[in-house]
């Protein structure tokens, strides 16, 4: 029988093959992950390494030198097919890498099993071009198929999929791969996400996206698709449809994600090291504000029709106004001022204000309140229309500055409009917890106001 030093020498290019190329070029061919075996121009085995040895159970003393694969590795009935194949790649013009021909043909494992395997063949030749042998790299054709099945999942993922959003990201949550997807829901390049921390993309939110990506990589995903809120870093203060804080052009700060989590295992080794973690996700922003937009709607349509119940049974229609105002806190308020015009002077007077969360009254009733000129509430009586206002975090003193409860951060004053007359200015209140109020706010304010004006008007009309 041939050894295997031998076979080395003779395939190799005469005069080159040393001890130590026999012994390098071995080591090569059994640390290679796919299977291996050469053949000479006469079909004779050459090389076999330890990867073939495993998959089909034949030794390497057992397999080289043997002529041809037919009785042992291959059925005698496909041998002269299976052969022929292989020699092909002699008869071939000299080729790239990305020429080699596949080939798809069964084996014959030790035990007598059958397994099919796709094969990859190679012609070996001398510097002069002379053909000196074949070399082939199998592998188990189910296998390679759901290699490059998965190989075609992910740069579909990653190309041309537009439904899915995904970011691809190492051990240390750090970006490595980012589809247009992903990238034009995130309102960012793909090269601009490259190499960086979450943390520099994202505000609010971060901590519950970062911790499902770290459940992932130990191994232990969340079980179904999560629901994420995240604010991207965005100094843009416009609004949208919704009168929800926008970031420009690439759509609103906040954003809705439907997210699944997939860890990425190398599948070399017994226990797979994680190269990283796979994000994919869906935007779903523009559905779920439009359903919440939907429920706030109803639920404040509710809430005026209770009040205007309840306020029907009312005698006094000073107590009636005061309903409305009960019923449109929750879920829209804090606080809630009403200050009439004086029918005596040009100033308003603290009438009746609704408790909420800040507890304590901000006034007295029955007593003008001086607010000093160019407050919200003045403004919104001289224009005769809604003045939204923020204080902002920085300014401790603003709600105290302007009569208002210490706690309030957000303010909404409507006029108070009753037969083309203005009677005075009705004012809502939130705390440093709540968002400002928006547009669609300042809507149902003004609903709200409507209301309050009538019984107001009913229970003593002001001239102004």
């Amino acid at each position: 029988m041939t050894t295997h030093s031998e076979v080395s020498g003779r395939v190799s290019a005469p005069g080159r093959a040393t001890t130590a190329d026999d012994r390098l070029l071995a080591a090569l061919l059994d640390g290679m992950e796919a299977a291996l075996f050469a053949v000479d121009t006469a079909g004779r085995i050459t090389h076999w390494n330890r990867k073939a040895e495993r998959m089909l159970g034949w030794s390497r003393e057992q397999a080289v030198g043997r002529a041809g694969l037919g009785g042992w590795a291959v059925r005698e009935a496909d041998a002269a097919d299976v052969m022929d194949r292989l020699l092909a790649a002699l008869r071939s013009p000299a080729e790239d890498g990305a020429g080699r021909p596949f080939q798809e043909f069964p084996l014959v494992r030790k035990d007598g099993g059958r397994i099919l395997v796709r094969a990859k063949t190679t012609a070996v030749r001398e510097p002069d071009g002379r053909p000196t042998g074949v070399y082939c790299a199998f592998g188990e054709a189910h296998a390679q198929l759901d290699l490059e099945r998965n190989l075609a999942l992910s740069e579909a993922l990653l190309g041309e999929c537009g439904s899915w959003a995904t970011v691809l990201l190492d051990a240390d949550l750090r970006t490595v791969a980012v589809n247009d997807a992903a990238a034009e829901a995130l309102a960012v390049t793909p090269v601009d996400m490259l190499g960086e921390p979450l943390g520099e993309f994202f505000g609010a939110g971060l901590d519950e996206l970062e911790s499902g990506l770290e459940q992932a990589l130990a191994g232990q995903p969340p079980a179904g698709p999560v629901e994420l809120w995240l604010t991207l870093l965005d100094d843009g203060t416009h609004e949208d449809g919704f009168g929800e804080p926008s970031s420009g052009p690439s759509g609103d700060a906040r954003r809705c994600l439907v997210s699944g989590f997939l860890r990425l295992g190398a599948p070399a080794g017994p226990e797979p090291a994680p190269l990283g973690v796979a994000w994919v996700f869906q935007d779903v922003t523009r559905a779920r504000r439009q359903a919440r937009g939907v429920a706030r709607r109803r639920f404040r349509d509710e809430q005026l029709s209770r009040a205007a119940r309840a306020a029907a049974e009312c005698e006094d229609p000073l107590e009636a106004a005061v309903l409305h105002l009960h019923y449109a806190l929750p879920g829209f308020a804090d606080h809630a001022l009403l200050d009439t015009v004086s029918p005596k002077a040009a100033t308003l007077v603290r009438t009746a204000e609704s408790p909420g969360a800040f507890g304590a009254a901000s006034g007295a009733r029955g007593v003008a309140v001086r607010y000093r000129q160019g407050h919200p509430a003045l403004q919104a009586l001289e224009r005769g229309m809604a003045v939204r206002a923020t204080g902002g975090v920085s300014r401790s003193s603003w709600a105290v500055e302007h009569r208002w409860p210490k706690d309030a951060e957000h303010a909404l004053c409507v006029v108070l409009r009753s037969r083309g007359r203005s009677l005075g200015v009705l004012t809502f209140l939130r705390g440093a917890s709540r968002r400002p109020f928006d547009r669609a706010d300042a809507a149902y304010g003004e609903d709200v106001a409507l209301r309050v004006a009538s019984a107001v008007d009913l229970h003593g009309p002001a001239r102004t």
